[in-house]
């Protein structure tokens, strides 16, 4: 299996046979250096799946996602504040891990989702309106950009909540994710 890797500020991010988003200084505070290489580290993990799904299939975009979920986002914790893009009705939030990989490969029949990172992701950028820190937990909202294979760009407004756990690690304990407002 091939690993690919990305070293973004400090983070470093494993995928294809496992994700680690990984910094440990579980005593300082968080610095935005830190909080927008997360961000990054996402984006990037987003891109993978991607990929994967279109080189190795389903099975091989699901074992990224879930290492991803395992690494980036603070199931470990307790439940995440989860709130994707493209969701409505009882599964809108999904503050359970399986929820959450659920929206990003689909598959699942308790969530009618076809797979967020599956639709050929190509590239990403951020805007961040702001970048909000306290002690070991950050907040940041602004636009993510995705682009697929044909070039068309999805805006979504995005607000994250970072949290570092005990073992020092930067873990997503709050997403939300929407389509911009339009009032036509």
């Amino acid at each position: 299996m091939n690993k690919k890797s990305l070293y973004v500020l400090g983070f470093a991010a494993v995928f294809s046979s496992g994700v680690a988003f990984a910094y440990s200084a579980p005593d300082k505070a968080l610095t935005k250096d830190e909080v927008l290489a997360a961000q990054k580290a996402w984006g990037a993990a987003l891109i993978q799946i991607s990929q994967d799904y279109a080189e190795g299939g389903l099975e091989k975009a699901t074992a990224t996602a879930s290492a991803v979920l395992d690494q980036a986002y603070g199931y470990n914790l307790g439940p995440v504040l989860f709130k994707p893009t493209l969701t409505s009705g009882d599964t809108t939030f999904r503050t359970t891990q399986e929820g959450a990989l659920a929206y990003f490969v689909g598959g699942n029949p308790d969530f009618p989702d076809s797979g967020f990172a599956l639709k050929g992701w190509q590239e990403f950028a951020f805007e961040n309106a702001a970048v909000l820190i306290n002690d070991n937990m950050a907040l940041t909202m602004g636009n993510v950009m995705l682009t697929n294979a044909d070039g068309d760009v999805t805006t979504v407004d995005k607000t994250w909540g970072f949290l570092r756990d005990d073992a020092g690690d930067l873990r997503i304990v709050l997403h939300h994710s929407s389509l911009p407002f339009n009032p036509e």
